[in-house]
């Protein structure tokens, strides 16, 4: 047994380079006590890489879908609920992602955004791009308002149902 298997197994590996692929992330570094894994999500075929770290790094929790697959009791970090916290607090109604797929704020890198904070928009205005297999699926304004804040940050992926702008 290596001294990596005791904090992740081959197979959460794995799993967490699929992710890695499927979110067309650039890749993923990840120390605990000293062990560093590092999965490289650019190459076609996936790198995973484990080596000794030079230093001591603060303690990591484990990530709440590994945790559940080996029947660890999940619990949401403090970042995690103070993230999620100021969008349910929000006034307004909050737009939400209704694709996975990556969030573009205007129509192409050289545009101006769709919408920006303070914008005044009406039922049927183009908000924001969410991209899915290659196909810009355009998401429109259910109701005339405000833009209140946008959340997400262009080029960021979405996961269905995150929560990516809140109108007022």
């Amino acid at each position: 047994m290596s001294s990596l298997d005791k904090f992740i197994s081959i197979d959460d590996i794995l799993v967490l380079a699929d992710k890695v692929s499927q979110a067309q992330l650039g890749g993923i570094e990840i120390e605990i006590e000293g062990l560093k894994l590092k999965i490289d999500g650019k190459k076609t075929k996936q790198q995973v890489i484990a080596a000794q770290a030079p230093v001591a790094p603060m303690p990591m929790p484990v990530p709440m879908q590994m945790q559940e697959n080996q029947g660890i009791e999940a619990q949401p970090s403090q970042e995690a609920a103070q993230e999620s916290a100021p969008v349910e607090s929000e006034s307004g109604t909050v737009v939400k992602s209704p694709i996975v797929g990556t969030f573009y704020a205007a129509p192409a890198p050289d545009k101006d955004p769709f919408v920006t904070v303070g914008q005044q928009v009406k039922k049927g205005d183009v908000l924001f791009i969410i991209e899915s297999m290659k196909l810009m699926n355009e998401v429109l304004s259910e109701q005339d308002g405000v833009v209140k804040k946008i959340i997400a940050n262009d080029g960021q992926a979405v996961e269905f149902g995150e929560p990516v702008m809140v109108i007022e």
